[in-house]
This record gives structure tokens, C-alpha cells and sequence, in this order.
């Protein structure tokens, strides 16, 4: 995991002055890669005339050492035939991938798996990155074609940000790279439009900055320097492969167990991140048993009792499994607020960022762990939230399966699972309504993203994999992590068991009133108490009672004199009001208001 920027003319030459900048620029994210750093000019107009007064192509890099921690892993790498590459991410099947082209007579010098992802361009063009099972942002510089291939996972997993300007495209690993290239800073009204009334972010290729956006998941991007003509391609898409009912449990253990064991493979310390979860408990089970117990785990915990995960937690420690406790309070919440806005550039969906980011920090200060394993992704590939519950019933009734969708909602409500936990303040977000709720809080004109929309499962699955959730949570995850120097792996998002899991029939999904339920049939090693707790609750935080009381000081103050309200986004008066009735009760979401206290509080940093 690392840091990378990249500039390219198309046009023109870059001069001195700019590699001093690019420089700087690639060393803002120095936390990103604090093991080594370095950068180079290219000219592929002239190749083999390039000078730091001339040059169409910087490419500048910061090294988090993970695999092969010799120099020898240094970027940007070459391959002595004209190829460079600057990377941020990680390639878990490089092991397999390297003896296929030790096959085809390839030389490695290294151990790194960047060196196998060139080898993998020079064998097989961009099209081979198909063969890539990880996570990655990266650029490779074709000296004798003279272009330049970006290139980013399946699943937004690893950010690529993207600023054109008059014959420029600059790329980085974050925002705050691209701020000082911006002409005009200005905020993406859409943007912030989609995210205060619908809490969406990170769903499309946009940013909260106009004029930067982000290159799509599962996606190439080549830069001819000779035309100047640049390409999006698609490289992966999901198939409609699907295997038989009676072995789906089988294959699905099968897939799961080799996306974590192949994400183990590291230099360093790895751990696990346990929530207590469903998700998270089943990856520390399973490196418990890979490892031979050689793994540590790390939680976070409230002392509040309603929110807390503790009990779940206690239940695989008692297995022998050893685990670090974080407790996350109020005050982390203002100490940290303006702090992690700072680190992510952009607002974010909840205060459950913040727990999120207290507990990489307390990690790196109290272990020697730079690797951690997460559960995210989980919910989507498993339908386990409980919007899909509600989301199979209606498909369910759709498709005049009265019975069965009686039968489910009958079951749940006899084992107290998904029914139970039915929230109105959340659930009006996927009820399609001709005017919003909220106005005249929020005054500016929005189009609504048809989130309630769900023709079939399969594609409102995909739909929150590619769009409306996994971007989002692996954006959080990559800011607050990487802002500590560590390493988050996920292996739900394994491409081979996310098309698996799309093209599962929901009702080995969902079943009997439970989620995920091919997940508690086929994980038997899980605790009881945990395989089939009943609650949903996710990483969470007393957000609720805090907004209502601790924080009511600071939203009162903060929206007496919005910037929002100045920006045109929202009248400060009516919020006022509409929180007065939140704390009240009214059935009014908890995440509306946190929305726009993180939001007003950005708008501040870069526009008050």
C-alpha cells in the first residue's frame, strides 16, 4: 500500500519549477509510504531525452514495504524494456501469477508483486490485468509506445483521483494532491446535493470538488502522447456463471477460505479488525485456523451496553484467540472531527468514521501490526443488510410468491431477526416520493438517485457494490487506515467469490427469516452466539444520543452562521428547527443530522 502521483502533457513540456512541485506533491501523502519514496521524468516524446526541464510524463511515488522490504522494491520500477510502473496496492494471487510467467521464460529480480504486474503488461497487454486478484490504483509508463496506462480494481477499493487541465492530466492517490493544481476551488453542487438529502457519496466518478473526479472501478485509462487521445476501457465485468444449489455451500467455503489465505501473505505482522460481527468473526476464525493461531485481533467498544459489541467480541477470545480493546467515547468525536475531515478532503456518511479512526490509530500505537484484515464488503456480497430483507420480499410479492414471502416475514418475526429491527427514519430513504422530506431545510433542487429501485436482487446487489455502498466504505477505510501507514485487505471483495455470490440464487441468501444464511450454514467453527446472533448492528456508535445531547452546543453554534446556508445548500433557520424536532423525536434519522454537521464543518475548512 503506498501513495502515488503522476502528471502527463500531451501537449507541451513540463519545466523544472513543476518537478519541484510534483514533488512536494507526491511527498503531501508521505504517512501513505513513510518506508520510501522516490520519483522520475520521463520524456516519451524524445525517449531517452528526458531532463528535469523537459519532460511530458513525472511519476513520483511513496513506499509502504509489505512484500520484499529490500530497496530492491523501490518505485517507480522498471523492467529494462521501456516500462515503468508507480503502484498503491496489492496483488494477492502474484505468487501463481509469477510461476505462470516464469512458464513463458520471464525473469524476476524481485519479490515484489509489482514487478509482476509489469511482466503481466509486457505478456499480455492491459487486457491482462483481468488476471489480477487484489486491490490497486496504478500507472504504467509505455516508453516505446509512448503512452500511459492507468489502471484501478474491481471495486473502488484503492482511490485514483483524476485533474485534466489544458492539455494536463494529473492523478493521484488523494484529493489534497490535485487542491494546489485546481484553477478555482469550487464545490460540486450535485455532489453535496446527493449526499445531504440522500446521504449519498462516492457513487459515481464525481468528487466534492468540481473539476476532480475519480477513474471507475474495473477500469483502464491510456494516455497516447502522440494523438493525445485518451481511452476508458472496462477490463471486468461480472459473468452469469453459476453452479448447482446442492454445492453452492461447498464452493462458497472453498472461495472464501482461499481469498483469506492468499491475503495473508505478507512481510510484515498481520491482523484482523473484529467487530463481533458476522463478517469479521468469520475471517478471524479463519486465519486462526491458516495461521495456527498466530494472529492477533482488534476491536472497538463502547461503554454504552446498547451499542456495544463487547459480548461477541468476549465469545471468540474465548477460544483463544488474542484480542486488543479500544474504547471510543464522546470526546473522540470532537477531538477528531475536524482532524479526520482534514485526512479524508471530503464529508463522510457518520460518526462511526471516527470510532473507525481512532482504532487505526490506537493500532499502530500499541502493536506492531502493519496488515489488517476487514469484513467490509461482507453485507453486500451476502445480502446483510436489512434492506435487502425488504428489498426480497417486495421481489418476492413482485413475482406473486405470497407464500414464501409470508413464510420469511413469519420466521423472522418468530426468531426476532431482521422484522424487529425495522427503523422508519432509515427506511424512508429507499421509498420513492415526488418531493423530499427536508425542504425547506435543504433548499437547493435535487434529482434524486433511484436508491429504492430493485428489479431483481441480483442487480440492486450489484448496484451497492459498484455504486451506493462498497465505494464509500472502502474510501473511509483507505483514509483512515492509510493515515496511520496501515494495510487493509478485504477478503469478501475477492472478485471470484463476489460473481459467485451475485449469481447465488437470493434464497440461499436469505432464508427462514435469516441473512447471509449460507454463511452461518457453512462456517461451523463459528461460536453459536455468534453464527446466529440475530441483531444487525454493524460498527456502531451511540451517534443518536450524542447529537441529541453532547453535541447540541456545537450544532446550534455551528448552523447560527452556516457556510452551507451561504453556499445555498441548506437555510440555516429551518435546520435549526428541523434538529429541535429530531431531538424531539418525529421519526427523523439520526444520519441526517450527523450529515450536515460533518458537512458544514468541511464546507468551513475549505470555503469558510
Amino acid at each position: 500500500m503506498c501513495g502515488i502521483f503522476g502528471a502527463v502533457a500531451t501537449a507541451g513540456f513540463f519545466d523544472g519549477v513543476e518537478c519541484e512541485r510534483f514533488s512536494a506533491l507526491t511527498n503531501l501523502v508521505r504517512y501513505r509510504g513513510p518506508d520510501d519514496g522516490d520519483c522520475l521524468a520521463l520524456n516519451l516524446a524524445n525517449p531517452g531525452y528526458a531532463e528535469e526541464n523537459r519532460y511530458d510524463l513525472f511519476l513520483g511515488h511513496r513506499r509502504l514495504s509489505i512484500l520484499d522490504l529490500s530497496t530492491a522494491g523501490r518505485q517507480p520500477m522498471g523492467d529494462g524494456c521501456g516500462h515503468w510502473i508507480i503502484f498503491n496496492g496489492e496483488i494477492f494471487n502474484y505468487v501463481e501469477l509469477r510461476r505462470e510467467l516464469e512458464a513463458k521464460g520471464h525473469k524476476f529480480v524481485t519479490g515484489t508483486d509489482t514487478e509482476v504486474i509489469l511482466h503481466v503488461y509486457s505478456e499480455y497487454g492491459e487486457s491482462g490485468f483481468d488476471k489480477l486478484n487484489g486491490m490497486w490504483a496504478f500507472a504504467i509508463a509505455d516508453v516505446p509506445r509512448k503512452r500511459v496506462v492507468l489502471s484501478r480494481d474491481r471495486f473502488s477499493i484503492k482511490p485514483l483521483y483524476l485533474l485534466s487541465t489544458d492539455h494536463r492530466l494529473y492523478f493521484a492517490s488523494e484529493i489534497k494532491q490535485l487542491l494546489p493544481l485546481l484553477p478555482r476551488l469550487e464545490p460540486n453542487a450535485e455532489v453535496m446535493s446527493a449526499f445531504l438529502l440522500q446521504g449519498l457519496v462516492d457513487h459515481n466518478q464525481h468528487t466534492f470538488f468540481r473539476g476532480i473526479t475519480k477513474l471507475p472501478p474495473k477500469t483502464n485509462l491510456t494516455v497516447c502522447l502522440q494523438t493525445g487521445q485518451r481511452r476508458e476501457e472496462q477490463y471486468w465485468d461480472y459473468d452469469d456463471s453459476a453452479v448447482a444449489p446442492k454445492v453452492a455451500g461447498e464452493v462458497f467455503r472453498e472461495l472464501l477460505l482461499d481469498s483469506i489465505r492468499i491475503r495473508l501473505r505478507s512481510d510484515v505482522k498481520v491482523g484482523v479488525l473484529l467487530s463481533g460481527g458476522l463478517d469479521s468473526s468469520t475471517i478471524a476464525v479463519a486465519c486462526q485456523e491458516l495461521t495456527n493461531g498466530n494472529i492477533e485481533t482488534y476491536s472497538i467498544i463502547s461503554h454504552w451496553q446498547q451499542y456495544s459489541e463487547e459480548k461477541f467480541i468476549d465469545a471468540l477470545a474465548a477460544t483463544g484467540l488474542p484480542n486488543v480493546k479500544i474504547v471510543f467515547t464522546p470526546d473522540d468525536v470532537l477531538e477528531d472531527l475536524e482532524a479526520t475531515i482534514k485526512q479524508h478532503d471530503e464529508p463522510f456518511g457518520g460518526l462511526s468514521v471516527l470510532a473507525q479512526n481512532k482504532l487505526f490509530r490506537t493500532v499502530r500505537q500499541v502493536t506492531d501490526a502493519t496488515v489488517l484484515l476487514s469484513g467490509q464488503g461482507g453485507d453486500e456480497v451476502l445480502l446483510g443488510y436489512l434492506k435487502f430483507f425488504f428489498f426480497y420480499i417486495r421481489t418476492l410479492i413482485k413475482s406473486h410468491q405470497y407464500a414464501h414471502a409470508l413464510s420469511e416475514i413469519a420466521q423472522s418475526l418468530l426468531r426476532r431477526t431482521v422484522v424487529t429491527q425495522f427503523s422508519v427514519g432509515e427506511a424512508k430513504r429507499y421509498i420513492k416520493r415526488s418531493d423530499w422530506r427536508g425542504r425547506p431545510v435543504f433548499i437547493r433542487k435535487h434529482v434524486p438517485e433511484p436508491i429504492w429501485n430493485c428489479a431483481e436482487m441480483r442487480s440492486r446487489q450489484i448496484s451497492d457494490i459498484d455504486h451506493y455502498s462498497v465505494p464509500a466504505l472502502a474510501r473511509y477505510e483507505d483514509r483512515n487506515s492509510m493515515n496511520y501507514s496501515l494495510e487493509i485487505r478485504l477478503p469478501f471483495l475477492d472478485h471470484r467469490l463476489v460473481n459467485f455470490l451475485v449469481n447465488l440464487p437470493a434464497e440461499l441468501k436469505i432464508r427462514n427469516g435469516w441473512t447471509k444464511h449460507i454463511l452461518r450454514e457453512n462456517l461451523p467453527e463459528l461460536p453459536a452466539a455468534i453464527r446466529w446472533r440475530r441483531e444487525k448492528q454493524g460498527f456502531i456508535t451511540p451517534e443518536e444520543s450524542w447529537l441529541k445531547h453532547e453535541f447540541a452546543d456545537l450544532i446550534r453554534a455551528r448552523f447560527q452562521k452556516s457556510v452551507l446556508s451561504q453556499l445555498g445548500y441548506l437555510n440555516e433557520m429551518a435546520f435549526l428547527a428541523h434538529y429541535e424536532r429530531f431531538r424531539h423525536g418525529n421519526h427523523i434519522a439520526a444520519s441526517e443530522i450527523s450529515r450536515a454537521l460533518i458537512a458544514e464543518t468541511w464546507a468551513r475548512r475549505f470555503f469558510g
